[in-house]
């Protein structure tokens, strides 16, 4: 058991100031800070007051907890009993002052036990320290009430001072952070401002934005209309030139002479190119105006690799270049017969004007959800900054000269245009000198 540091015993009112000194004094030797030292004085001066205005005496001591969070715990004893309740009532605020306060009932009376925990920096509470601090109480002398009045005083002058002080930093602070508020408001607008005519500028350019898509979706469909208009206008002359020049070499009439004849080749050659481009060019205006829905249907790839066989054949009239194309791997797709038929045909036709030697050959696979046709050749190839541009209408890679027929430049952007109609996509792999690779891939169901 812990001894004690000091005891006292509370009779009349002027052991209230002697109880006070005491607190402080005990305080002050167990290394409490100076604004502890008070509070524990003040509230044990409390505490004795309202004691001593029951009527009896109380037992006050002093004790050191050494162990765990160090802390001065003083208790007081006092002799009336059931009194608990109306004295923690009473010392409500009192228990503001320490770190904890119990009010409770014991055997003989009622027991207040008050304890304060020691500051970090206080010295090491050890068995020399102890027998130091109870002789250095022994000799405390207890001041007259006059002597206490006048520590008071000075202890509520140096806390009128800090308050004064904490008040002018608190004005400091108040001041600062309204001069910072000002900044904070100043910026907000600024910002706010900045972000309105940004706004205001965001809703302008998707104005104009939509002004020019509005614009462009004009222009796209009046080229549409013109590229249908002239191509339609344009069959029917070229048809009657092909009929014309037909008549003319027909046996029921006159014959030509040698170059007679090889003039009206030309013309009929000629005018077959150019019915070629005007079908061309109808078609990829239908196309790009949405006129063309797909059929679908369930299509049966061997046949249509069939007919591609057949109507291709005397295109590839060249022994230098094999013409092959595989049995499908695939039996059917979900497609439009014709769409899918006009694409590979766009494709394989391309592939044999500019193949000069090897092969050119389709076929077909299943790659995941999608089926791949593919059309490979052993052509001249087309450089990677130019496989993209190959997808424009009339762009032609420079330098390629077609080995047979002459070539539009509207295949290839036609047949892509087709790809996307039937769900799927149209891409190239080419390098220069090896030959090219166009891949169809279409979903496995539409």
């Amino acid at each position: 058991m812990i001894e004690p540091l000091m005891r006292m015993r509370l009779r009349v009112e002027q052991d209230v100031f002697t109880l006070r000194q005491l607190g402080r004094e005990v305080a002050r030797a167990v290394g409490l800070e100076s604004q502890d030292q008070t509070r524990l004085a003040t509230a044990l001066s409390e505490v004795g007051r309202v004691l001593l205005g029951e009527g009896s005496h109380a037992e006050v001591t002093f004790t050191l907890e050494p162990y765990g969070v160090p802390s001065l715990r003083v208790t007081m004893a006092h002799s009336v009993e059931g009194g608990a309740s109306r004295l923690a009532e009473q010392l409500q605020q009192v228990g503001r002052l320490v770190d904890t306060m119990e009010v409770d009932d014991g055997g003989s009376g009622t027991t207040i036990r008050m304890a304060r925990r020691l500051p970090p920096g206080a010295p090491a509470l050890t068995a020399a320290r102890m027998d130091e601090i109870r002789a250095g109480l022994g000799r405390h002398v207890p001041g007259s009430p006059l002597d206490e009045l006048a520590v008071q005083n000075q202890q509520l002058i140096a806390a009128l001072d800090e308050v004064r002080a904490q008040r002018d930093e608190l004005a400091r602070l108040n001041a600062e952070l309204e001069e910072t508020n000002r900044g904070v408001m100043a910026l907000y607008h600024q910002l706010s401002d900045e972000l309105e005519e940004t706004n205001r500028g965001v809703v302008a350019l998707y104005a104009e934005l939509d002004e020019k898509s509005v614009q462009l979706r004009a222009a796209s469909e009046a080229k549409s209309r013109f590229l249908a208009n002239v191509s339609h206008e344009l069959r029917a002359p070229v048809t009657a030139i092909i009929g014309l020049g037909r008549l003319l070499t027909d046996s029921f009439s006159d014959p030509l002479t040698e170059e007679q004849d090889r003039q009206v080749g030309l013309i009929r050659t000629s005018a077959s190119d150019l019915l070629t481009l005007v079908n061309g060019l109808l078609d990829l205006a239908k196309a790009e105006a949405g006129r063309i829905e797909p059929n679908w249907s369930e299509v049966d790839l061997k046949v249509v690799f069939g007919q591609l066989r057949g109507t291709l054949r005397p295109l590839a009239t060249r022994p230098e270049v094999d013409f092959v194309v595989d049995e499908p791997a695939v039996p059917s797709v979900r497609s439009d017969e014709v769409l899918l038929a006009q694409v590979l045909r766009n494709l394989l036709t391309n592939a044999l004007k500019f193949t000069e030697a090897g092969s050119v050959r389709l076929s077909v696979r299943r790659a995941g959800a999608a089926v791949e046709f593919t059309v490979a050749d052993t052509g001249t190839g087309i450089a990677p900054e130019l496989q993209e541009r190959i997808f424009e209408e009339f762009y032609q890679v420079p330098g390629s000269k077609p080995v047979s027929g002459r070539g539009t430049g509207l295949g290839l952007p036609y047949a892509r245009r087709l790809a996307g109609i039937l769900g799927g996509g149209l891409r190239v792999d080419s390098t220069p000198g090896a030959g090219s690779t166009f891949t169809l891939q279409l979903p496995v169901e539409s």
